[in-house]
């Protein structure tokens, strides 16, 4: 049987990526997974505080542990923050194939990071309803607590160690339009990871959150097509 992890990105939820596991779910026989990280989603309401990356790699390790001793051929997604966690994965396991989505890696847009905390904030306290990124995050509860930025760098510098080791084929999504990770970092994915089979696609449209974006139906056909692929 082949499994399906997929790895959600910093303060998100599986909501992230749950338009591409609920198509691979019904277009496929695969056993396909989200990892909820500690301290993330909305049954835990951002709960920050208590968790750091080490906890939110040993969970993801756990999973695709668990996924492993029922599937004899295993795929790693990852999202942003996932897409680093799912390498990591991928270089220690041996995984079969490996999607990055958005994968945080080198660059990363601190100050808008900063800035998009506190215009959660503002709009949660005046319950105003805004279309953007923050409205994709209105159900969460708390300040995100600076700790939780200083462990997702800590997550980022440790996970991007593994990237030389990863020796599987993989498949890079990033969205032209995405702030948060500039698409510049495929350059820098590109040139670390050790696998010599790379693919890499840009969507124009597209912001952070790609897989609740306007590209979605074509990033769901294409990750399809490059997991079936012998």
């Amino acid at each position: 049987m082949t499994g399906i992890l997929c790895i959600h990105g910093f303060t998100g939820g599986t909501y992230e990526v749950e338009p591409l596991t609920k198509h691979l779910l019904h277009h496929t026989e695969w056993k396909v997974e989200a990892v909820a990280l500690p301290g993330h989603g909305e049954a835990d309401e951002l709960a920050l505080h208590n968790v750091g990356h080490k906890e939110w790699i040993k969970a993801a390790e756990q999973a695709y542990e668990r996924l492993a001793s029922e599937c004899s051929r295993i795929y790693v997604i990852g999202f942003s923050m996932g897409g680093m966690i799912a390498s990591h994965l991928a270089a220690k396991y041996g995984a079969d194939k490996l999607v990055l989505l958005s994968a945080s890696g080198k660059y990363l847009n601190w100050k808008l990071l900063t800035l998009e905390a506190w215009e959660y904030m503002k709009t949660h306290m005046s319950g105003d309803i805004i279309e953007d990124l923050n409205m994709l995050r209105k159900q969460k509860k708390g300040k995100i607590p600076l700790r939780a930025f200083l462990e997702f760098k800590k997550c980022v510098d440790y996970t991007k160690k593994s990237l030389p080791a990863v020796s599987c084929p993989v498949f890079i999504v990033q969205g032209i339009q995405d702030s948060m990770v500039p698409h510049r970092t495929v350059n820098y994915l590109n040139k670390h990871l050790g696998s010599r089979n790379q693919r890499m696609v840009l969507f124009d449209e597209s912001k952070h959150l790609i897989c609740l974006g306007p590209d979605i139906d074509q990033i769901c056909t294409q990750v399809e097509e490059f997991l079936l692929e012998a």
